[in-house]
């Protein structure tokens, strides 16, 4: 969830009217804005999940209205509850499981579950904060969740029953993750290395040593089934010391996010603590070293229209590879052109968008 997850938290019987089989074709929805225009992914037939809707397992009113957000998500990230890894296959346990983490993020004083979706241990899927199953349906829109600090608005969360430090996730959950992680990416048009762990982002064990380590083939399975490459992003480290155009990106992308850091090329003391900082803020490992975690915060997709310090860091790195662009913040026709033809040399989709694989491409 939203803070560090290092020890458990979380202490039937026939289907309800809000039991939902996603079937069909994909609903990807239309008037998607150039801030969130990620890709429209050709999908192949997928299995989808049936899932109980929140009636259905019995929850608690939101203690105040979701917020919907009227854009798609950028990426899915995958949780555990770091509970009992029970051995309770019963309708009776998934549902007692789901109004459990209810529950418990009521008492911190959050408005409902934090997650979107959770997932039992014998596979069995459940809708966690109202309304997640409603906008997944619509593919359109989003409701805002509590499970992952600085991506809550642009992120689906699935929290996974069990601990997984060193237990394997059972064969019935990850068959589940995998036919659900499908679902919301045809649904919100994502593709398949847009699936993260909560570590890529915030400083947590979760999802567990051995469940992050099986994203790479969750990655691979989601693709098998919506197509598409499943690598995901590599990000360089970066240090005291270091110089040149990865580390104006990192001062860029901190001035996006606030920072009254100069641009200068240098990793120097001043950009050493602004990273502190940002990481502080978005509840990253604290190091003053900018890797995966940060690098994963910093970045969001940029198209046509933007404007901004990300901007900027965009075009300062297509210029250092040769491309005529202006660095001035625009995100125009012409830097447009310029990132689509900077795609197609590194064999990513052409299509404009600066996503996770090209902001990582860019700053390689």
């Amino acid at each position: 969830m939203g803070s560090s997850r290092r020890s458990g938290r979380w202490p039937h019987d026939r289907p309800g009217r809000r039991s939902l089989l996603l079937g069909g074709a994909a609903v990807l929805g239309t008037g998607l804005s150039a801030a969130a225009a990620l890709h429209a992914v050709p999908a192949r037939a997928a299995v989808r999940p049936p899932i109980a809707g929140c009636d259905e397992w019995g929850a608690r009113p939101p203690t105040l209205p979701v917020t919907v957000h009227a854009a798609r998500p950028h990426k899915v990230i995958v949780h555990h509850t770091a509970g009992p890894n029970s051995e309770d296959g019963s309708r009776t346990h998934a549902y007692a499981l789901a109004r459990s983490i209810q529950d418990a993020h009521l008492a911190r004083g959050w408005i409902d579950s934090g997650q979107h979706f959770t997932i039992s241990r014998d596979g069995q899927v459940m809708e966690g904060r109202h309304r997640s199953l409603e906008t997944l349906s619509g593919g359109a829109a989003m409701v805002e969740s509590a499970h992952t600090t600085a991506q809550n608005t642009v992120a689906i969360g699935i929290e996974n029953e069990g601990t997984y430090d060193t237990a394997q996730p059972p064969s019935e959950l990850y068959a589940s993750l995998v036919e659900l992680c499908a679902a919301v990416c045809t649904r919100y048009g994502l593709r398949a290395y847009q699936i993260y762990g909560h570590r890529d982002f915030n400083d947590t064990d979760c999802p567990g040593d051995q469940l992050h380590a099986r994203l790479p083939r969750l990655r691979a399975d989601v693709a098998a089934r919506i197509g598409g490459s499943p690598v995901a992003p590599a990000w360089p480290t970066l240090t005291a010391g270091v110089r040149g155009e990865r580390v104006c990106s990192v001062q860029f992308l901190l001035r996006q996010h606030g920072s009254a850091l100069s641009v200068t090329g240098t990793y120097d003391a001043a950009t050493a603590q602004a990273v502190r900082s940002f990481q502080g803020t978005v509840r990253a490992r604290v190091d003053g070293v900018a890797g995966q975690q940060t690098w994963n915060q910093l970045v969001a997709p940029l198209a046509a229209g933007g404007s901004g310090e990300a901007v900027r860091a965009v075009q300062s790195q297509l210029a250092a590879y040769g491309s005529d662009v202006w660095v001035d913040g625009a995100f125009g026709p012409a830097t447009r052109s310029a990132v689509a033809s900077f795609q197609a040399g590194a064999s990513l989709p052409a299509d404009g968008v600066v996503d996770a694989r090209t902001w990582a491409a860019l700053v390689a």
